[in-house]
């Protein structure tokens, strides 16, 4: 099973989390959070980072979903890359998550795109008075 990290500016990375196991009603044991504030030290981060990935890693490979491209947490998300054994995707979002722990047992590059697919197709403009809210 793949491995999916979040790294992420703040709480956004637990969010993410809560709301994706609310979601599918289970705790996704592949799946662990690692806030980034910025008043830490990316070189302690990335090794904090490391070890993350290393627990994830059970040899089918790891996602790294980073919230902001550019930001520290994509900086620490990029040094972790080891292609074909642990990628990184930028512009993390619920429904890329999902996708990504819905797939998480397919092989990793199946995971990578249907992550990035999620992401892209979770934005949406919504039509007014097409919603289907009943409120």
């Amino acid at each position: 099973m793949v491995g999916v990290l979040i790294i992420a500016h703040g709480d956004l990375g637990r969010s993410l989390a809560d709301c994706a196991r609310h979601i599918l009603g289970r705790e996704p044991e592949n799946l662990a959070v690692m806030a980034v504030d910025k008043t830490e030290d990316p070189e302690r981060k990335l090794t904090e980072a490391q070890s993350l990935v290393d627990r994830l890693e059970q040899g089918d490979g790891v996602v790294v979903l980073t919230d902001m491209y550019g930001g520290t947490p994509s900086n620490i998300a990029s040094r972790l890359i080891r292609p074909g054994r642990v990628e990184a995707v930028a512009g993390a979002s619920l429904p890329m998550l999902v996708r990504a722990l819905c797939y998480s047992g397919q092989p990793l590059e199946v995971v990578v795109s249907k992550a990035i697919t999620g992401g892209l197709e979770g934005v949406l403009y919504i039509i007014p008075g097409e919603g289907n809210a009943a409120i």
